[in-house]
């Protein structure tokens, strides 16, 4: 199995709110990535990287990032043997490919032909996420239905539903559709679908056949990964797995949100990597900037 973490956006919020802090506190973080940004003890795409290593699951991992960041990313990836770093040639958020053709970009560089599990780069999951639970669910799947995919699935307030694409499900937990962002009163469904997937080998070949129909499409049609996702649920097999939420660097938040965040990471121990990558209940930071606890 390969894993591939999608890290070729811009930031561009997080670095508008950085340059524009008056305070002087977080001018260090100009000019970093949301995905190296420090959580605990080391940047987010560590814990996942870490994750990966101690539970085995994946042999190599591959990020995909853009031409501004590559050099900071290759600096990061210089201690894991199993890293792999690739840039997708672009110099702006104008330029950008899309997290999809980023993500079939990886897949033709580097010849993948496996499993794979595609992560953004600013997501990380509350201490109930199993990374050995989601693979064995996977592979469980995958017995029964050899191109069978999974994908994580956590409960939003009906408020939210406006922000996330929404998954609806049967009985067996498996999805036959993908609303994006929509009103509450348009499902009954309240099942948030992050960013967080694993393709069969049997699936990922048609990222092609996905992005030539898109060919002609606006940037925004190729840009979310989720996008790929909703062309693939009526094609092949896609099944949830239930979580109880998500952590995410936010990008455009104020800059003393961050400030919480990086302040509260400094000072919090280590992630254990167990077969967990969830982030400890006192890195946890709510959409109102109260910690969970």
């Amino acid at each position: 199995m390969k894993a591939v973490i999608l890290a070729a956006g811009y930031g561009t919020r997080l670095q508008r709110d950085v340059e524009n802090d008056t305070t002087g506190k977080f001018q260090h973080l100009i000019g970093t990535p949301k995905p190296l940004l420090p959580v605990g003890n080391c940047a987010l795409i560590s814990h996942w990287v870490n994750a990966f290593n101690t539970n085995g699951c994946v042999d190599a991992i591959f990020i995909v990032t853009n031409q501004l960041y590559h050099k900071i990313f290759e600096e990061w990836a210089r201690p894991f043997p199993n890293v792999r770093v690739l840039s997708d040639g672009t110099q702006s958020n104008e330029e950008r490919l899309g997290a999809v053709a980023c993500l079939q970009l990886t897949v033709k560089h580097f010849q993948i032909e496996d499993n794979v599990i595609v992560i953004g780069g600013d997501t990380l999951f509350k201490e109930d996420f199993s990374l050995s639970r989601f693979t064995n669910e996977f592979f469980h799947r995958t017995a029964k239905c050899d191109d069978s995919n999974l994908v994580l699935s956590y409960h939003c307030k009906d408020e939210e539903t406006l922000k996330y694409g929404i998954l609806e499900v049967n009985k067996d937990l498996r999805v036959h559709c993908l609303k994006e962002k929509p009103h509450p009163s348009e499902t009954t469904s309240r099942r948030a679908c992050p960013c967080f997937y694993l393709f069969s080998k049997k699936s990922i070949p048609l990222l092609d056949e996905f992005l030539h129909e898109k060919k002609d499409s606006s940037i925004e049609e190729k840009d979310a990964p989720g996008n790929f996702l909703s062309w693939l649920i009526p094609r092949k097999a896609v099944y949830i797995h239930e979580v109880s939420g998500r952590f995410d660097v936010p990008g455009g938040d104020s800059p003393q949100f961050h400030g919480q965040l990086l302040d509260q990471a400094a000072q919090a121990s280590s992630v254990e990597a167990d077969a967990v990558s969830g982030v400890p209940s006192q890195l946890l930071v709510c959409p109102d900037d109260s910690y969970i606890t």
